[in-house]
C-alpha cells in the first residue's frame, strides 16, 4: 500500500478554483440581504417620524385655528390620525394637553418592522407639537 505524500495533494487545493464564486458568494450574499432590508427598514422608520411630526403639528394647528372642528381633544386626535391613515396610527396614540404654550399634541406609535428580528425590539416614535 503506497501512501500519496500530502503536500503535492494539498498545492492542487490550493491552485483549485472550481466553485470560488459560490463560496464567495455565500460569505457576501447575506451581508448584502441585511443591508438591503436594513436600508429599507431605516427608509421607512425615517418616513413615518416625519409623517407622525407632520401629523401633530397639523393636528396642534387645527385646535388652536379652528376650534369648532377640532374643538374636543377626540377630535383632534382623530384630526390627526387622519393624517398618517396610510400608516394606520390608532386616534388612540394622540393625546391632547392645554398647556401655557397653547394646545399640545404628542404622538406615541410603536413601529413595526417589515422583518421582524433584525433588531433585538422595534423602536418606538414620538412626536410632539405645540401651536398657541
Amino acid at each position: 500500500m503506497t501512501r500519496r505524500p500530502l503536500l503535492p495533494a494539498l498545492l492542487r487545493l490550493a491552485r483549485a478554483r472550481q466553485g470560488a464564486a459560490a463560496v464567495e458568494t455565500a460569505f457576501v450574499l447575506p451581508l448584502a440581504i441585511l443591508m438591503l432590508f436594513g436600508l429599507v427598514e431605516t427608509g421607512r422608520l425615517v418616513w413615518t417620524q416625519a409623517a407622525l411630526d407632520y401629523a401633530v403639528q397639523e393636528a396642534a394647528r387645527c385646535a388652536s385655528v379652528r376650534p369648532g372642528q377640532c374643538g374636543a381633544d377626540a377630535d383632534v386626535a382623530k384630526y390627526a390620525a387622519d393624517k398618517v391613515s396610510a400608516l394606520r396610527v390608532p386616534a388612540s396614540a394622540f393625546a391632547t394637553d392645554r398647556i401655557a404654550c397653547g394646545v399640545q399634541v404628542t404622538a406615541t406609535y410603536d413601529f413595526k418592522l417589515l422583518v421582524p428580528n433584525i433588531l433585538p425590539s422595534a423602536p418606538t416614535l414620538m412626536a410632539q407639537a405645540c401651536r398657541a
